[in-house]
């Protein structure tokens, strides 16, 4: 591993990690061990026992991990026989990833650790249909402005502490507005004091890089827009190669609602061991993210979780898609008339579509609409799926229905994980 460097402290803190040492599949599976083992730790007899690797290689391993400074040791602890065995810990602030929400009229982003801790988060007005230099501007401004000031510049001053936490005001809200021009000084360089090109975010040896989640439909591989609903001239732009020539760091691009079901599977959510669950996404639009068999199943051409738009009036309202009696027009529809009662049943009847189609294990509800009428779209939802497992039988009765914990940032630090999740071996991320 010639090239690694060790973490060094700064007055600020310690100022990142050679995150590059995580580049194999066991050393990912190792990682990943040492998360879930929380600040406890875990040996390195458990480690081997866990993984299926001889205790040399996880030796070798867990050095790598330590002289990158991804893992410290975390004590001692008694053993069956012999001498106490060493425990290790991840090092949360070893690393960070931004976590970008791109919705049609707001714009959230999160800076979180290895641990998916959010140690700050802006939020700012944003207009999707303003064009692509304003949306990429105003991602690159606040972005900057986050990363500048819980982790400083270039691993250098920061104003973040050893155990990662933000600085006052790190996490308020920014007054980025996005209308038909960048707002002022989208795009420009760090300045003096920091090693940035000129665009960019401050290169800091801690940050991964750039999660970005929005209303589909995409390309999730090639980070590619298609014809987002409402906003068809974004079709065919190519939103991660333009936001990392911009950023200067890693980007990744996905829909809102697939990186919000990898964030609730990865913090713990019904799903994550083998399990199944769909996250029903109802804010500005409406829309899926499905885990089945414990990963995001995101389909053949990146196209699954399309809920919003299956027809369920033939001859009902036209929805922005092109069709009529979408889910998503009805369920708006009602949300805009103040009828609560009304969205929920529709969106339970949708639901009930896809429990019945996919044998699920929980539905999980969540958006901004949501959000302002948790209890009453979790008991509507609840009651079409109820009466409809009592009509049909279902063995083990309904389906449960759930808000998804995490609130509003779900999608953010959704989008976050897309970065953090194959460090740890998760595939799907």
């Amino acid at each position: 591993m010639g090239g690694v460097n060790r973490t060094r402290t700064t007055s600020g803190g310690p100022a990142g990690a050679n995150l590059g040492v995580v580049r194999s599949h066991n050393t990912a599976l190792v990682l990943g061990l040492l998360r879930a083992a929380g600040a406890e730790g875990i040996s390195r007899l458990e480690l081997a026992e866990r993984t299926g690797l001889t205790p040399q290689a996880v030796s070798k391993i867990t050095a790598r991990l330590r002289e990158s400074g991804l893992a410290a040791e975390a004590g001692r602890r008694a053993s069956t026989g012999g001498k106490p065995r060493t425990v290790l810990r991840l090092v949360p602030e070893a690393g960070h990833a931004v976590g970008v929400h791109l919705d049609r009229d707001e714009l959230r982003v999160v800076l979180v650790d290895l641990d998916g801790t959010v140690v700050g988060e802006r939020r700012g007005e944003l207009d999707l249909g303003a064009g692509a230099e304003a949306v990429l501007g105003a991602v690159g401004d606040v972005a900057e402005g986050l990363v500048t000031a819980v982790l400083g510049r270039a691993g250098g001053e920061s104003s973040a502490g050893a155990g990662g936490a933000p600085s006052a005001g790190a996490g308020g809200e920014s007054s980025a507005r996005v209308g038909g021009e960048p707002p002022a000084g989208a795009g420009a360089g760090a300045g003096a004091g920091g090693e940035v090109g000129a665009r960019g975010l401050p290169r800091i040896p801690s940050l991964l890089g750039v999660g970005v989640a929005l209303p589909g439909p995409l390309d999730h591989a090639r980070g590619v827009l298609h014809r987002v609903t409402g906003f068809p001239e974004w079709d065919g732009f190519p939103l991660r190669d333009a936001l990392a020539e911009r950023l200067g760091v890693p980007v990744v691009v996905d829909k809102d609602t697939n990186a919000a079901a990898l964030g609730l599977s990865v913090a713990g959510a019904e799903g994550g061991a083998g399990g199944s669950f769909a996250y029903l996404h109802l804010g500005t639009g409406l829309g899926a993210g499905l885990v089945l068999g414990g990963g995001v199943h995101r389909g053949a051409r990146t196209g699954a979780g399309e809920f919003g738009h299956q027809v369920l009036q033939l001859d009902g309202p036209r929805c922005e898609c092109g069709n009529r009696g979408c889910v998503e027009v009805l369920c708006l529809a009602a949300v805009a008339a103040g009828e609560t009662a009304e969205a929920a049943r529709v969106l339970g009847v949708a639901a009930g579509n896809l429990v019945g189609l996919l044998d699920i294990d929980v539905v999980l509800l969540g958006g901004r609409t949501v959000a302002g009428a948790p209890e009453a779209y979790a008991r509507g939802v609840g009651e079409v799926l109820d009466a409809r497992a009592r009509r049909e039988g279902t063995a083990g009765g309904p389906v449960p229905v759930r808000v998804a914990e995490r609130g509003e940032r779900v999608v953010a630090e959704g989008a976050a994980q897309l970065l953090l999740a194959p460090l740890f071996g998760r595939a799907d991320g």
